[in-house]
């Protein structure tokens, strides 16, 4: 009994890990797939698994999307982490920090800045924030943290679809595949009763 429930908790963390994503089955034999109530024809169930096919792949253009703006995020992230711990060791003293910054696309300008508690962060959607510079760091691991979890998910997300694009590839093969001897046999049939 502790097995079975082990087995279904498995199974239900796997089908909440790829929450959307439709799993596609494996059609083991096919004359009884065939025989199920939508698949009167070959051509019906191969457009129904090309259907499926395209589902799959309009996810995973999604989930690429995703997947390179979540990489172009962490190093910016991290990068913005770095400075915030270096103005934080830099508070405690009185002279300025000598930085340069984009003024333009591969364009810098320096500056010097003096000691300071408070830095504006970009939250996006051209909103800006002052934060002290403790909340700021905090906020920012948090995000990264955050980034880095949704970026493996992503992955993981993409090799599961991976995996239902063979599966869908192979059932598709083996329909067709089946519809072709179906015909052969039909074919000989009636070349045997012309006969």
């Amino acid at each position: 009994m502790a097995t079975t429930i082990d087995n279904s908790n498995a199974a239900q963390a796997t089908k909440k890990k790829h929450l959307g994503i439709p799993e596609a089955v494996f059609v083991e034999d096919v004359d009884t797939y065939m025989k199920q109530p939508g698949n009167e024809t070959a051509d019906i169930a191969l457009r129904k698994m090309e259907e499926q096919y395209q589902k799959y792949k309009y996810m995973e253009l999604n989930l690429s999307q995703k997947k390179l703006r979540l990489k172009n995020q962490i190093p910016q992230m991290t990068q913005t982490l770095e400075i915030l711990r270096h103005m934080q060791k830099k508070k405690e003293t009185t002279e300025p920090m000598e930085t340069r910054f984009v003024l333009a696309h591969n364009l810098y300008c320096k500056a010097s800045v003096p000691p300071t508690e408070k830095v504006c962060l970009w939250l996006g959607a051209n909103v800006m924030l002052e934060y002290d510079i403790d909340e700021a760091q905090a906020l920012l691991e948090k995000n990264l943290s955050t980034a880095s979890r949704s970026l493996d998910t992503v992955e993981e997300d993409l090799d599961f679809l991976r995996d239902q694009f063979t599966t869908t590839e192979v059932n598709m093969a083996r329909v067709y595949n089946w519809d072709v001897k179906r015909r052969q046999k039909e074919t000989l049939s009636k070349s045997a009763e012309k006969s």
